[in-house]
């Protein structure tokens, strides 16, 4: 993530049906703000954009839908890092992700979508959708280190870029604490030392004897 991002409504301008999008999506972002996703209706949404309440339903069915597309709004234009190196990479994007989920409205918009997903199938198959192109994308920067010969061929870049992305939503959504720099840094070092010793090989590529402690 990063620190340069803009809430819905605020950028994409459009036809009249990125203007309802972008205003809908605004009103999503206020009220969370305001209220939490427990107080977050798509009556509330309506009377705070001036879209119909029809249209709401029509396009987006229920709240989590729009919970889950404002995720994808804030996370769309967020650009990966290419230093020449993959650590200085990963430490990047750690101090990114860090500083986007400092802001208490951001940490509680994943909770949100973190709560729809457990509600409505739609909103988990939204979910899994957006951290899948996520990875995909961020797993860039590890193909490139591997092209660079800083990792081996057989290292699993989603596998990589998952492990890097865990202590933040296990301090958010578990340990219910603040995300900090400290946590950037030793998140991206640790992951940088794991890819190292091969901790995150392609599945199959593991001989089986590993799979037990001490390799047998």
């Amino acid at each position: 993530m990063t620190t340069a991002h803009h809430a819905p409504g605020e950028t994409r301008p459009g036809g009249r049906t990125a203007r309802t999008r972008q205003a809908v999506l605004t009103a999503v972002f206020e009220e969370l703000d305001e209220g939490g996703f427990a107080g977050l209706t798509m009556e509330k949404v309506a009377q705070r954009s001036g879209i119909h309440l029809a249209t709401l339903y029509r396009r987006w069915r229920c709240i989590e839908g729009l919970v889950c597309e404002l995720l994808t709004e804030l996370s769309s234009d967020v650009p990966l890092p290419d230093s020449g190196s993959l650590p200085g990479d990963l430490r990047e994007l750690a101090r990114s992700v860090a500083a986007f989920f400092a802001e208490a409205r951001m940490s509680r918009l994943i909770e949100a979508v973190v709560s729809a997903a457990a509600r409505d199938p739609q909103a988990a198959a939204v979910l899994r959708s957006f951290f899948g192109e996520r990875l995909t994308l961020a797993g860039r920067m590890v193909q490139r280190a591997v092209d660079r010969g800083e990792l081996p061929a057989d290292t699993d870049p989603e596998e990589l870029m998952s492990a890097l992305g865990a202590p933040f939503y296990y301090r958010i959504l578990i340990a219910r604490r603040p995300v900090d720099r400290h946590l950037a840094e030793s998140a991206a070092t640790a992951v940088w030392a794991a890819a190292c010793a091969g901790a995150y090989k392609r599945k199959g590529d593991r001989p089986a004897n590993d799979t037990a402690p001490g390799g047998g």
